[in-house]
C-alpha cells in the first residue's frame, strides 16, 4: 500500500518524498488506520518491520491536524533503553521535517546534570513529544518536573523487553499520571502472557495487530559448532584465524561473559570492546561510536545493551550463547546480510543449549551445518534427539525471556 493511501498529514507525506519513501511496510499499513480512527492498539511483529515508522507517522499527523495544547506534554514515546529513544527521536527528526509547530524531547538516563536541566526545561515548555526511559522519567515525575494531565498519546515501544528489563512496575506508576482517557499504544515482537496482562491494565479494547515472523534471510550463510562451554573462547579465536574479523557481533548470554570473552580476545590482539550494562553511558556511547565508525573490529555485547545497534555491513554473527527463543535467533543473526548484502552467522552450541538449538532447527524447518572442531579444540559433545530429551527431563524447559532485536526499522520501502 503506498503511504498516499493512509490519510496522512500533507507535510508528513511531503518527509516520506524526501526520504524516497512510498510503500508502507506490512505492520504500518495495518497499524496506521486504527491509530488515526483513536483506537488503542497492540502491535506484535519483529524488529525491522517498520514499526517505529508505524506509530511516529499518525501521531504526527494528528498532532498537526488537531487542536491540541500547545503548552502540555501530548504524547509519551516509552523506550527500554537510551540507545532506542535516541533511535526513535532521529527518525521523529525525519518525519517531522516540515512540521515546525511540534516539538520534542528526548529523556533518558546515564548523562550529566547540564543534560538533566535541558530536559527538565523541555519538559516544563510543554514538548509535544517526550520520548523517555522508564527509570529518568520516573525521576523527573519523582521531583514535579513534569506534568502528565494532559497527554493524549501513550506509547510503549519494545514493550516485552521493557518487561524483561524489570520495567513493569515503572509503567505502571507511570500510567497513574496520565488522563484516563487517552490513547494507548503498545508494539512488541512477542506476547507473552505478561505483555497481554500489561494490556489488560492500561488498554481499553486495543485492536490487534500481529505479523508472523518471517525466516532469516536466504543470503545468510548459518553454521554452529557444537561444543563444550569451556572450548568456547578458544573456537571464537580459532574463527577469527580463519575468518579475519571485520564488523563483527558477538551476543553471549550475560555480562559476565561479555567481559571476560572481550579481555581474553583483546589479549590476543583482536581488535574488541565489550558493551554491557555496567558501563557509564558515555562509555557506551563511546564504544559505539568506535564500532560504527570502523575503529573496533569486534563487538562483544549482551542482547539487552546491543538493542540500539543499528549497523547495516556487520558481516559476521556469532552466537556465544544459544537464544532461548527462535525469535530471538532471527533477530540477532538478521543484524548481517542487510541492505542486498551477504552475510555470515555461526552459533556455539554447549550441552546444555542443545533443546534450544533444536528448538531453532524446527522453526527453521532445516538443520543448520554443523562445522567439526578443529582438532586442537579437542573432542565435541555428541548432537542428538535422546541426549537432548534426557536434558530437557531433566528440567531443561524452554525459557520465557525473550532477548534483543534490532530496534524497529522505522522506513518504508524506498523507491526503485
Amino acid at each position: 500500500m503506498d503511504f498516499y493511501d493512509l490519510d496522512l498529514n500533507d507535510l508528513v507525506l511531503d518527509a516520506l518524498d524526501d526520504m524516497n519513501f512510498t510503500t508502507a511496510t506490512p505492520i504500518q499499513e495495518h497499524a496506521i488506520p486504527p491509530i488515526l480512527e483513536g483506537r488503542d492498539l497492540l502491535g506484535v511483529a519483529q524488529t525491522g518491520t517498520g514499526k517505529t515508522a508505524a506509530y511516529l507517522l499518525p501521531i504526527l499527523s494528528m498532532l498537526q491536524d488537531g487542536d491540541y495544547p500547545r503548552d502540555a506534554v501530548n504524547c509519551i514515546i516509552m523506550s527500554p533503553t537510551r540507545e532506542l529513544a535516541q533511535q526513535i527521536d532521529q527518525a521523529m527528526q525525519g518525519f517531522a521535517y516540515y512540521l515546525s509547530d511540534i516539538s520534542s524531547v528526548a529523556v533518558y538516563g546515564g548523562n550529566d546534570g547540564v543534560r538533566y536541566e535541558q530536559e527538565k526545561r523541555g519538559m516544563q515548555r510543554g514538548a509535544d513529544i517526550l520520548i523517555a526511559t522508564p527509570g529518568r522519567l520516573i525521576s523527573h515525575l519523582s521531583l514535579g518536573n513534569v506534568d502528565l494531565s494532559r497527554v493524549t498519546f501513550f506509547i510503549l515501544d519494545e514493550a516485552d523487553r521493557m518487561l524483561d528489563m524489570g520495567f513493569s512496575e515503572d509503567i505502571l506508576q507511570i500510567a497513574k499520571h496520565l488522563p484516563h482517557h487517552r490513547q494507548t499504544i503498545m508494539f512488541s515482537a512477542t506476547m507473552p502472557q505478561k505483555i497481554l496482562a500489561l494490556a489488560r491494565n492500561i488498554m481499553h479494547n486495543p485492536v490487534e495487530v500481529k505479523l508472523a515472523v518471517s525466516k532469516p534471510a536466504d543470503n545468510i550463510r548459518q553454521s554452529a559448532y557444537i561444543c563444550y562451554e569451556t572450548q568456547k573462547t578458544e573456537l571464537v579465536k580459532h574463527i577469527f584465524r580463519q575468518i579475519p574479523p571485520q564488523r563483527v557481533i558477538i551476543f553471549t548470554g550475560a555480562k559476565t561473559k561479555t567481559k571476560d570473552l572481550a579481555i581474553a580476545l583483546a589479549k590476543a590482539k583482536f581488535n574488541t570492546r565489550a558493551m554491557h550494562s555496567d558501563l557509564q553511558q558515555s562509555e557506551r556511547d563511546e564504544v559505539m561510536h568506535h564500532f560504527r565508525s570502523g575503529h573496533i573490529d569486534i563487538l562483544v555485547a549482551t542482547d539487552i545493551v546491543a538493542r540500539g545497534i543499528d549497523i547495516d555491513d556487520i558481516q559476521l554473527v556469532i552466537n556465544y550463547d544459544v537464544p532461548h527463543d527462535e525469535e530471538d535467533y532471527v533477530h540477532r543473526i538478521g543484524r548481517t546480510a542487510r541492505a542486498g548484502r551477504g552475510g555470515q552467522a555461526i552459533t556455539l552450541v554447549s550441552e546444555k543449549d542443545q533443546p534450544y538449538f533444536r528448538q531453532i532447527e524446527h522453526f527453521l524447518g532445516k538443520e543448520i551445518s554443523k562445522n567439526p572442531l578443529p582438532p586442537e579444540i579437542g573432542n565435541a559433545p555428541a548432537y542428538g534427539k535422546q541426549s537432548g530429551e534426557k536434558r530437557r527431563n531433566r528440567g531443561g524447559r524452554r525459557s520465557n525471556r525473550h532477548s534483543p532485536r534490532r530496534p524497529g526499522n522505522n522506513k518504508g520501502t524506498k523507491k526503485s
